[in-house]
């Protein structure tokens, strides 16, 4: 296993929420994190879709974990801010998370994401989101 990779899934072990949500870490390297949650009925709003609130969640998430990517050791990161876009509706088999750094300085970094649904071999864009992560 990557150290990357073990950094980053020894902090995503800690989230309670994130195991509650039932999401896993599947990739993580330097400045790139992906995350995925299967589809649960447990988990949407009214309509059927999952709830923006998990959505926002698992980018949220992405976003902060690319950016520990870049730290140095025994730091840690939090949010300060992030913007989130749903695009479409979050239907399907499971969501995919991707985070990215696009620019990192000694207190901030700015990460960008997207999180798509897949639905029978299809992937289709639900939201894309821009964060600052603050590192502390």
């Amino acid at each position: 296993m990557n150290p990357i990779f073990e950094r980053v899934l020894h902090s995503f072990n800690q989230q309670t929420f994130m195991q509650t949500l039932g999401a896993q870490l599947t990739g993580a390297e330097e400045g790139r994190v992906t995350i995925e949650l299967p589809f649960s009925e447990a988990l949407c709003q009214q309509q059927g879709f999952l709830h923006a609130g998990v959505v926002a969640t698992l980018a949220d998430n992405v976003c902060g974990y690319a950016a520990l990517t870049k730290t140095p050791d025994g730091a840690d990161v939090v949010t300060a801010e992030f913007k989130i876009n749903f695009v479409r509706p979050a239907i399907g088999e499971r969501l995919v998370a991707t985070g990215f750094v696009e620019t990192m300085g000694k207190r901030l970094c700015v990460c960008r994401g997207e999180v798509i649904a897949i639905s029978q071999g299809q992937s289709k864009v639900v939201a894309l989101v821009q964060a600052t992560v603050a590192v502390v």
